[in-house]
């Protein structure tokens, strides 16, 4: 039996996840001085990604509210709204929505956190507690 090619033709190339090209595509876009082309990500990027797969990365972060674009002549230009940290706060808050137990998938995040991440969780907490308790909310 002959041994078949495992990496394909691309055998150098590394693909890359959706997820780590929504950070590149979201990086490149906070390093601009204000809105730009998709071909402008797809240079800042070094070239190598199809310019469909830019737009298509960027309509993806579009319907998840992290960029916005405007009409600029026949295309759009792209506007970061969020940052790396609110991309990634938004994919666990939405794995966590697709959870049937909240409170178990939260307390196995938590009880798994090192030391010094569990503390700056609990600080975190404490100073959204605070923020709510001094914009008329109540405390439980």
């Amino acid at each position: 039996m002959a041994q078949r090619e495992v990496n394909g033709p691309h055998h150098g190339s590394r693909r890359r996840g959706q997820g780590e090209l929504e950070v590149q595509v979201l990086g490149a876009l906070r390093e601009a001085d204000g809105p730009v082309a998709a071909s402008w990500v797809q240079e800042r990027l070094g070239g190598d990604l199809a310019y469909t797969t830019v737009v298509t990365i960027l309509t993806r972060l579009l319907a998840k509210d992290v960029v916005s674009r405007e009409r600029q002549g026949r295309s759009f230009a792209w506007t970061p709204t969020a940052d790396v940290a609110g991309l990634a706060a938004l994919k666990m808050r939405r794995l966590l929505d697709g959870e049937r137990d909240r409170e178990a998938v939260l307390a196995s995040f938590v009880t798994a956190l090192p030391p010094d991440d569990e503390q700056v969780l609990r600080t975190l907490l404490e100073a959204a507690d605070t923020a709510d308790t001094a914009d008329g909310g109540t405390e439980d």
